[in-house]
């Protein structure tokens, strides 16, 4: 059994005091637990934020995790790979990376873009250690040498180079970045497709009224994970059955239809949640479910529907999109509800429509039919003399 701790529990935030990045530690008054706190070099008081802290530094970081996580529960509050990546940096390296964040919010990219390309721009600074590129081949050894290893995806891979086209960009540097001579190739891969048999059973597996409204929502309106966690209950038009996607990927608003089936599930969701702001909130504080929850309780109802896929969240999407298709869908109204800006990305749903690629004559049951109705021997591909069109050998 776990010995419980006789000190209250620390949160490590990382917040700006006085002009420079530091790490404060909240806990409960507790004079031993004090005593302890204060001896640890450059720890202070600050009546300000009302906490003790710590230069922002990683031999600090690791002093909080080597003194004080054996004596009590310490929670690294809103430490992201970033964070911790900035940890690592020099004050310089740090100010530097902290202007690439800032010139890319005044460019207006997305949350998940600022994340994306901060976390793998401050993973290129820490292993450059120098403050201008000098040419391309500084960020091929960078890739070649630490980056490659760390096994990424092809699509981390090219982000990594959009991301440093753009620090490029920012640094002023004396060449520019041919994005197609450096990046990998796009894969190639066909998307995961559930049958609408599996949706079904997916649905009726989940238990719990809110996992099965986002679970719902993504397949039969064919939202992103994003999308979901940022629909507003004012989103909702139920008169006309439709959902605003405000801000979609590329910054594109639009509007989906709401499934029938699904109105009476909705309306009992909000009536016994009764969510404030968005549709889907934390239970606790009216801001937006976190995207981790829907990934789990995803994989619990997969697992549970004694589904053998591999399912995401985009699953359901790219479920929806080929369903459409299957049932004779036009391909550009298609690209209309699921966002896409080029016809190529909608595409690729013709290349998985189960129901179309069955209905496709294949070339040996013609030959064998061609020579059933002529009487003719098929013992070129029987493992028998006689005169009948079978294949199995039999």
């Amino acid at each position: 059994m776990k010995k419980i701790s006789t000190y209250p529990p620390i949160t490590v935030i990382s917040k700006k005091h006085r002009g420079k990045q530091s790490l404060c530690l909240y806990f409960d008054y507790h004079t031993p637990l004090i005593n302890i706190v204060k001896k640890l070099p450059n720890a202070r008081w600050s009546k300000q934020l009302a906490c003790w802290h710590l230069p922002f530094t990683e031999e600090n970081y690791l002093l909080i995790k080597e003194k004080l996580v054996k004596i009590t529960n310490v929670k690294f509050d809103q430490f992201t790979p970033t964070t911790t990546l900035k940890i690592k940096l020099k004050e310089k390296e740090r100010s530097l990376l902290n202007g690439f964040y800032t010139y890319l919010k005044g460019k207006r990219y997305s949350a998940s873009t600022l994340k994306t390309y901060t976390y793998l721009v401050a993973d290129f600074i820490l292993y450059h250690q120098k403050e201008t590129i000098d040419n391309v081949r500084e960020i091929e050894r960078y890739i070649e040498s630490d980056f490659i290893k760390k096994n990424p995806s092809i699509s981390t891979h090219r982000q990594l180079i959009s991301a440093l086209k753009h620090f490029l960009i920012y640094t002023k540097a004396n060449f520019e970045l041919d994005f197609k001579s450096i990046a990998p190739r796009k894969d190639k891969k066909l998307p995961s497709v559930l049958s609408k048999e599996e949706v079904i059973r997916l649905i009726q597996v989940t238990k719990n009224l809110k996992h099965r409204v986002c679970i719902a929502l993504l397949y039969s309106s064919g939202l992103r994970i994003g999308e979901l966690l940022n629909l507003k209950l004012k989103d909702l038009d139920f008169e006309r059955q439709m959902l605003k996607v405000s801000m979609g990927k590329g910054r594109k608003d639009r509007y989906v239809p709401m499934a029938n089936s699904l109105l009476p599930m909705l309306h009992n969701y909000i009536t016994t949640y009764t969510p404030q702001q968005y549709l889907i909130e934390n239970d606790s504080k009216h801001i937006p479910y976190a995207a981790t929850s829907v990934r789990s309780f995803l994989k619990r109802s997969v697992e549970r529907a004694g589904i053998q896929k591999a399912v995401t969240p985009h699953t359901l999407r790219h479920s929806y999109a080929t369903h459409l298709l299957e049932s004779g869908t036009d391909i550009r109204y298609i690209q209309a509800l699921l966002g896409h800006s080029k016809p190529e990305t909608t595409m690729v749903y013709t290349h998985v429509q189960s129901d179309a690629v069955k209905k496709i004559n294949n070339p040996l049951d013609l030959i064998v039919a061609q020579y059933k109705n002529s009487q003719k021997s098929t013992t070129f591909i029987s493992d028998n003399n006689d005169k009948n069109t079978s294949i199995s050998g039999k």
